[in-house]
C-alpha cells in the first residue's frame, strides 16, 4: 500500500514507502544490551536507534549517557550500517534530562572545592561525549522528532546531520529554567545550525518553546510531516536514498562537511584535497560512472562494504 505525505508544504507531495515498512522501525522493547535504547535494522544498511523509556517520556537517565556512547561506537565500526535513523518511542521524542535520576550528580558532601570541580568537569565531559559520538560517527544520522524535544534533546539533535519533525513537535532549550547553562552541545552547535545568532540567544536565554513551523523557517529542521507515521516513512525513504550511494562518497562527504564547518574555506579545501587524493581512486567512482552512462539509478549498484 502506498500513500502520500506532505514535505515542505501543502503543495509538495511525494510517494513514500508502505506502512508495513514503517512498523518494522520500532522493536517494541529496549534491545537486550541496553535499558534506554532499542536498536533495529528496518532495511538493508540502515540502523534505527530509538530512545526507549516511553513511560518516562524518554528522559535521559544515568544509563542513557553511557549507552549512547556504546551504541554509536559500535555503529561507527559496523560495515553493515551506512546510515542511522534516530527517533523516540511513545508520545514524545524526549523530555530531556531525568532530573530525579540525575540529582545525585549535582550534590557534593563537602570536601575540597577544586577536587569537586575536577570531578564535575569529568562528569560533564562524559555527558558531552554521548552526543559528540553521534557527530563523530562517519555514518550520516537522520533524527526524527515528534512531540516535545526538551533540554538534552536539543543537544542530541544538533549533533545529527539531518533533522525532521512532525507538525506537533516543539523544541525548548530548557536549561536556564533549571538554573544552569546548557553544557552538552546546544550552545556550541545550535548557532551553527540556525542562521540567526539573535534567535539562538533568545531561545537559550528565555527557554521559550519553538514550534515546528518556526523550526523549519529557521533551519533547525528541513521537513515537517503531518504525523509520526508519515515522518518515520519519510525518514526511512531518505535513509534508503543515502544507503544506496557509495559509502566511500557518503561518509567522506559527512567528514568533510563537519571539518569545513569548523575551519576556514582554505583549510577545508586543503583537507578535502588530502582526503580525495586517495578516495578518488575508489572502485565506486567507476561503478557510479558506468551506471550514470547507462542511465541507471545509484541504488542499482552493488557497493562493497566499508
Amino acid at each position: 500500500i502506498k500513500y502520500f505525505s506532505v514535505i515542505g508544504g501543502p503543495t509538495c507531495l511525494v510517494w513514500l514507502p508502505g506502512l508495513s515498512a514503517v512498523r518494522t522501525m520500532s522493536s517494541g522493547d529496549p534491545t537486550p544490551a541496553y535499558t534506554t535504547l532499542s536498536v533495529s535494522q528496518p532495511a538493508t544498511s540502515i540502523t534505527h536507534v530509538e530512545l526507549h523509556r516511553p513511560e518516562k517520556r524518554n528522559a535521559m537517565n544515568k544509563a542513557f549517557w553511557s549507552e549512547m556512547v556504546e551504541c554509536f561506537t559500535q555503529i561507527s565500526g559496523d560495515p553493515e550500517c551506512r546510515v542511522v535513523v534516530v527517533s523516540g518511542a511513545g508520545k514524545v521524542f524526549t523530555a530531556g534530562i531525568d532530573l530525579m535520576d540525575m540529582a545525585s550528580v549535582f550534590q557534593h558532601e563537602g570536601g575540597d572545592v577544586a577536587r569537586n570541580a575536577w570531578n564535575m568537569r569529568r562528569i560533564i565531559a562524559k555527558y558531552q561525549e554521548s552526543f559528540t559520538v553521534i557527530e563523530r560517527c562517519p555514518k550520516p544520522v537522520v533524527v526524527a522528532v515528534h512531540g516535545a524535544c526538551i533540554g538534552g534533546g536539543v543537544d542530541l539533535i544538533t549533533a545529527c546531520d539531518i533533522r525532521l519533525c512532525t507538525q506537533d513537535a516543539w523544541f525548548q532549550v530548557k536549561e536556564v529554567d533549571i538554573g544552569l547553562a546548557a553544557d552538552v552541545g546546544t550552545l556550541q552547535r545550535l548557532p551553527k545550525v540556525i542562521g540567526s545568532r539573535s534567535l539562538v540567544n533568545e531561545l537559550a536565554l528565555t527557554a521559550r518553546k519553538m514550534y515546528a513551523d518556526e523550526a523549519k523557517d529557521s533551519g533547525l529542521v528541513s521537513h515537517v510531516f503531518p504525523d509520526k507515521e508519515a515522518m518515520m516513512a519519510g525518514a526511512l525513504e531518505m535513509a534508503r536514498e543515502i544507503a544506496g550511494r557509495s559509502p566511500v562518497a557518503v561518509q567522506g562527504t559527512k567528514v568533510n562537511l563537519i571539518y569545513s564547518r569548523d575551519h576556514s574555506v582554505a583549510e577545508g579545501l586543503d583537507y578535502m584535497a588530502t582526503w580525495n587524493m586517495s578516495m578518488l581512486q575508489s572502485e565506486d567512482i567507476v561503478k557510479s560512472a558506468v551506471a550514470s552512462m547507462e542511465k541507471k539509478s545509484p541504488e542499482t549498484i552493488t557497493f562493497s562494504k566499508l
